[in-house]
């Protein structure tokens, strides 16, 4: 059966082209609007900000805080993410959970403050926290079946969905992994022990670690005050939703969560799982189609306060 030559056939035709178009702008969203919001470059440093008495400045680029004798915010003020990672040390070894988009050495902050050896663990695989050029000796990532069948003799090289780094002209980096991290397992640093909790949403490989013996939780990019990306490549909000229950099986009423980036100078970007149960609640409000949104793309959800949800439109959520 041949259209061609009849009205017809050519408002059959206009029509499919017109849906392989929509089909393709849609199977391609993220890389189209990323592409849009991206420079393909390092952004200008930001101006100094006026931060809390407490913290010491290193680099004229890093602040550092500490949250207690063992436990160290590192902060990127400069950096218009407003990045913030964690040293976490223990008798024998430390972790640094995230290491920023490493424009700035933070392995040499991290060494100035314990002289135990340092394992690198990223919160997930996004570029402002892998650290990029800054390299580590010891690196831990998320045991994950989709991730190890890729690491060849543990070598693993990210994908452009996973990292993103062309936003910012920063190439895709290959990690070398010397420790696999079961999900449920503990780190034990010595006398100090990060149980490793599934925190996916913001991306299907997150991570977050929960101090034990003195119930701090490390978020990553899972919650922190601000606008928590929930529309990006790997993002889900079925899995936002899995993720806020691991948390709060997990965690106690009021634990203090330490999140990747803060909303605005000073200090440390600090919730508690009161803001990851209000997050749980406007996931299933917007699960069953009662909670109200704003925008087009990203459509923003409130969750209080401090935190906005932004999501895909709801015709391009997937709960299944």
């Amino acid at each position: 059966m041949s259209f061609s030559g009849s009205t017809s056939g050519k408002v059959f035709l206009a029509t499919a082209v017109l849906i392989a178009l929509a089909s393709t702008i849609v199977w391609q969203r993220h890389y189209l609007i990323l592409n849009v919001m991206a420079s393909g470059e390092p952004p200008a440093l930001l101006e100094t900000s006026a931060e809390h008495i407490s913290s010491r400045w290193y680099d004229e680029y890093f602040i550092v805080e500490n949250i207690d004798e063992r436990t160290f915010a590192i902060g990127e003020p400069l950096y218009y993410q407003q990045n913030f990672s964690y040293l976490i040390v223990g008798n024998e070894r430390a972790v640094l959970f995230d290491a920023g988009p490493g424009y700035r050495d933070i392995r040499a902050v991290a060494e100035s403050l314990t002289e135990l050896p340092i394992t690198f663990v990223p919160s997930h695989f996004h570029y402002d926290h892998t650290g990029n050029q800054v390299t580590f000796e010891r690196v831990a990532v998320v045991d994950l079946p989709r991730l190890r069948s890729r690491a060849k003799d543990n070598q693993l090289t990210l994908t452009w969905s996973e990292h993103l780094g062309s936003m910012e002209g920063i190439e895709t980096p290959t990690l070398h992994i010397t420790e696999w991290l079961p999900i449920g397992s503990e780190i034990d640093l010595g006398g100090r022990k990060l149980r490793v909790l599934y925190t996916p949403g913001h991306t299907n490989d997150s991570i977050s670690l929960l101090d034990t013996s003195n119930g701090l939780l490390f978020s990553g990019d899972f919650i922190y005050p601000g606008p928590l990306y929930a529309f990006l490549p790997n993002s889900s909000l079925k899995e936002y939703l899995e993720g806020s229950n691991n948390i709060l099986r997990e965690t106690e009423t009021n634990n203090p969560i330490f999140g990747a980036h803060r909303d605005s100078p000073p200090g440390i970007p600090t919730l508690s799982t009161a803001d990851v149960l209000a997050l749980q609640r406007t996931l299933i409000s917007i699960r069953d189609g009662a909670a109200t949104g704003e925008g087009l793309y990203p459509r923003t959800y409130k969750v209080n306060e401090r935190i906005d949800l932004l999501t895909e439109p709801p015709l391009l959520q997937d709960w299944r």
